[in-house]
């Protein structure tokens, strides 16, 4: 999801402190005899040439070691009926055991992710630079992953000390001990120096056990730039994901790997988003949208599955490659709710995958196995050291506060704490605008610790904005807020929409009955009731990647008159403070300042 750079929040805190499945299969299942974990024959071939490989694969998992917390803490599940439930899941305790039964009896077995294992998390990771998560994927026998554009957030060079190790530069080591770096290689095969031309890290990796050969290809997506601040990105190139993929599809094919698999760090979303849609199904409005499909029709038939991510979907679907024969695409949601596992029936006598085999199927982590002892380890050990920064109280909700829907009552309340710092500091201050990808998380009314209910936490405060952005007080003029809510559902953001959080007083129509820019009911635009006026100036909060023209808005980067504020964070703790007590609870929003025709 959309990022922001961070800055050194964490050196200033620091200083101050098996569920069921979903199906897709391809055309023509594989005989059971060929799903056991020794290689068989089929029927007339002989002895020993088919070998099922178990590809365990999740993505988007942000840190979140502890389990996610209300509405990011549970998926949907759709019965037969047609009626949905929704599971709690996730929490690397419960991870690593569903992995590791899963990997019983399945002696080739290799673990592969899609990107965003680190950035935007919660305290407990992200106060020590994602350090604790790289750890604990360590512990889950992670075999290799792509990088997403989350890994950039606080650019290459914490990146390149992620995976190679050592203690962070400013921070310096934490508990006394040297940072060992991850164990499994980042693949960024189309992420590469300006100067040099050459990747990052590594393009490609190969898994082999007893002759038999996996290639993986990690990619993030192109547009990478386009939602991380220009910081994190410097001196770097990302090209398109299909070239380098079939650039180094031929590669590994040279190589004489011909069973291969790509990790992209850009998704789709499916027309349900209960985990166990059938996404094959032919309906009319089914099937799966977005980026991905463009992505999987032109990646060389070469490659025999895609495993993606980024949009935080669940899916297993089959979209045709470009010769026309279906292929197997999967994600596995976000926050490690869901993981994914994917039946690859090598060949020995061709060493490529029998595509015609390939079954894949994603499953919840639920939370009705034993915890891992290693996990609640690491995480006991981590939650030490940040507990004297996450468990201070900075606020009190009357109710659960929620980050989903066009407005979400989450962004309410950012987009009003925004407009109230930045009249704290300019009172000519008008409104304020929020982009939705920067809110991680709703703030849960039940209690995560000790606090008691209601009780708002820095550390939960800090699991709905991790970014350390600034907030910044730009002048445009009224024209000029018309085209950027414009650019909500225009331009790059047309196909997916990311409606900005908006202050009280100000109002619009959003009409999807229309198309691109139209939706926006140009005439419905005001401000305390009055109509914004084209030619005025007004003076609007927002923090630093919009100011920047992150997330599409062009506009908003050509503000004038421009004011550095201070950390977001800082502005939501200050306005909760202000504005809630035990005895007067801040209530919650109601969403009602976008009017929304459908």
């Amino acid at each position: 999801m959309p990022p922001t750079f961070r800055h050194r929040r964490t050196h200033r805190l620091l200083a101050a402190a098996a569920g069921l499945a979903t199906v897709g299969a391809l055309a023509a299942a594989m005989p059971a005899s060929a799903h056991q974990d020794k290689a068989t024959p089929l029927h007339h071939h002989g002895s020993g040439r088919y070998q099922d490989v178990q590809l365990l694969s999740f993505n988007d998992l942000h840190g979140n070691l502890e389990p996610p917390t209300g509405s990011s803490g549970r998926v949907t599940e759709l019965a037969a009926d047609g009626t949905t439930k929704t599971i709690d899941a996730g929490g690397v305790e419960y991870l690593a055991t569903h992995l590791r039964n899963a990997r019983q009896n399945n002696k080739y077995s290799i673990t592969a992710a899609a990107g965003d294992m680190v950035g935007a998390s919660p305290l407990i990771s992200g106060l020590f630079h994602d350090e604790p998560t790289i750890e604990a994927l360590n512990g889950l026998d992670l075999d290799v992953t792509s990088v997403g554009n989350h890994e950039f957030d606080e650019g290459a060079k914490e990146l390149a000390r992620l995976q190679k190790g050592g203690c962070h530069p400013t921070d310096g080591c934490y508990g006394g001990e040297e940072f060992g770096g991850a164990d499994f290689p980042y693949l960024a095969a189309n992420v590469t120096d300006e100067k040099t031309k050459k990747p990052i890290l590594k393009p490609y990796w190969v898994w082999k056990k007893n002759g038999v050969k996996v290639g993986f290809i990690g990619v993030t997506l192109e547009g990478t730039p386009n939602i991380v601040s220009a910081e994190g990105v410097k001196g770097l190139k990302f090209g398109d994901e299909v070239e380098t993929i079939n650039k180094y599809a031929k590669e590994l094919q040279r190589q004489g790997v011909k069973s291969i698999v790509a990790l992209i760090h850009e998704g789709g979303s499916p027309a349900s988003t209960a985990y166990n849609y059938d996404c094959d199904s032919p309906g009319a409005g089914d099937g799966i949208s977005g980026p991905i499909v463009d992505i999987a029709k032109n990646v060389t038939p070469a490659v025999d599955a895609l495993v993606t991510g980024h949009t935080h979907q669940a899916y297993a679907c089959t979209i045709p490659d470009p010769a026309g024969k279906p292929r197997m695409v999967t994600s596995a949601s976000s926050f490690g709710r869901l993981y994914t596992d994917t039946t690859l029936t090598y060949d020995r006598w061709t060493g490529d995958i029998a595509r015609t085999a390939v079954k894949s199927a994603n499953h919840v982590v639920t939370r009705d196995v034993a915890k891992a002892a290693d996990m609640t380890s690491l995480i006991t050990k981590w939650k030490a050291l940040s507990a004297p920064v996450a468990s201070r109280p900075i606020g009190y909700i009357a109710g659960e506060i929620g980050n989903t829907g066009t407005e979400s009552p989450m962004g309410d309340l950012i987009a009003d704490a925004q407009l109230a710092y930045a009249k704290s500091v300019d009172a000519e201050a008008d409104l304020a605008l929020m982009n939705p990808g920067g809110i991680r998380a709703g703030l849960t009314y039940a209690a995560s610790g000790g606090e008691g209910d209601g009780v708002v936490t820095f550390g939960e405060a800090y699991t709905v904005q991790p970014f350390a952005n600034t907030v910044n007080l730009v002048d445009l003029t009224g024209a000029q807020v018309v085209t950027a809510l414009q650019q909500q559902v225009s331009g790059s953001n047309e196909a997916a929409p990311k409606i900005l959080q908006i202050s009280k007083g100000l109002t619009y129509t959003l009409d999807l009955t229309k198309t691109g820019a139209a939706r926006v009911v140009a005439d419905s635009v005001k401000l305390n009731g009055a109509a914004i006026d084209p030619a005025a100036t007004y003076r609007v909060a927002m923090n630093s990647f919009l100011a920047g023209g992150g997330d599409g808005f062009a506009e908003l980067g050509k503000g004038a008159n421009v004011r550095v504020g201070s950390d977001d964070l800082a502005a939501l703790e200050a306005y909760l403070t202000a504005n809630s007590s035990a005895t007067t609870p801040y209530p919650v929003p109601t969403a009602n300042r976008i009017t929304v025709v459908k």
